[in-house]
């Protein structure tokens, strides 16, 4: 038996084109709310705070059992989305690009947040002094000072995404070609006693990990020390 079979790197596609596209998901989604996260004085603002972050400590599969049940045919979306003549979502590649947009959201808005709040009142104010406007703060002034914050948002939400298991077993499945993702492939050659092509698979994600997080400090500018 080949040390991966075609099925792995169908998989291994599959993730990658995942990962790409619920990163890319993520920062326009995931932008604004943290910009308005850091700038609001809104009551709502920490109930939304709260609801965003609560993939971090709720159960991947409790989420995907919800999202399920929310996609189905007798789920309030999924009766939506019949009403309008689309496909349904569980169980496709767009059910796992929407459960994995929720759930590693967190890993996408906190760094946003904290890299919009540590940017302060003082270069917005004076930006509006000049008569720029709301939109003109955010591209001249917050999102160059933020960008620290969007590169540590882009490599957690892809390599987040590359390692989902429990969302994407409930919400899509373990269709060779759809929705069989690499975790998904570790499990299958574990459950069947192939630990030779789950060690490899494994290695690779666990390579693919490290590497996401050197980038990530080598990308990070550095802070000079003050004498």
């Amino acid at each position: 038996m080949p040390l991966l079979s075609m099925q792995d790197l169908q998989a291994f596609a599959l993730t990658l084109r995942l990962a790409a596209t619920v990163t890319v998901l993520l920062l326009l989604l995931g932008t604004p709310l943290a910009w308005w996260l850091a700038r609001t004085r809104s009551r709502w603002q920490r109930p939304v705070a709260a609801v965003i972050a609560l993939p971090l400590v709720l159960p991947p599969t409790v989420l995907g059992f919800y999202l399920l049940l929310l996609l189905g045919p007798h789920g309030a979306v999924g009766r939506l989305i019949a009403a309008m003549g689309l496909s349904a979502l569980p169980f496709t590649f767009g059910g796992l690009v929407f459960g994995s947009v929720l759930y590693s959201l967190p890993f996408v808005v906190q760094p946003l947040h904290n890299a919009c709040e540590a940017i302060g009142t003082r270069p917005l104010e004076v930006a509006a002094c000049l008569r720029a406007g709301p939109l003109d703060r955010f591209l001249s002034i917050g999102l160059p000072m933020a960008l620290p914050g969007f590169v540590t948002a882009t490599v957690l939400g892809f390599a987040h995404t590359m390692g989902e298991f429990g969302v994407v077993l409930m919400i899509g499945g373990n269709i060779p070609g759809q929705t069989r993702v690499l975790s998904m492939s570790i499990y299958d050659h574990v459950e069947a006693g192939e630990y030779l092509q789950a060690h490899t698979l494994s290695l690779c994600l666990l390579v693919f990990s490290f590497a996401a997080l050197l980038a990530m400090s080598l990308l990070r500018p550095r802070r000079h020390a003050r004498d």
